[in-house]
């Protein structure tokens, strides 16, 4: 398998979650949040129930899938919204279905 496959393979698999979609929308809605900021605004927005570890490893998958980077303010860690992976997603491999859809 190619790098190209294995990063859309995780891109596919971080987006196939619907508790890592809620997160993607959080973080467009407001970005630099801190896991504990981001935990708060998921479960009392979306009544998600998950232990903040569970919250983590979501947190991991989408930083794997590089759709989240991480910036560090003194103890702190932020998490910031990466929305290169879903443009290129959009321009390279959906945009041959749109393209033979015609």
């Amino acid at each position: 398998m190619t790098t190209n496959d294995e990063n859309l393979n995780r891109l596919f698999k971080a987006l196939g979650d619907t508790t890592r979609r809620i997160i993607i929308t959080e973080l467009g809605k407001r970005d630099r949040q801190s896991l504990f900021e981001l935990f708060s605004r998921v479960v009392t927005n979306h009544g998600i129930g998950q232990t903040r570890q569970g919250f983590s490893r979501h947190l991991i998958t989408l930083e794997e899938a590089g759709l989240i980077d991480i910036e560090w303010q003194g103890t702190t860690k932020l998490h910031r919204l990466n929305t290169k992976p879903i443009a290129e997603l959009k321009l390279g491999w959906l945009k041959s279905f749109e393209e033979n859809s015609e």
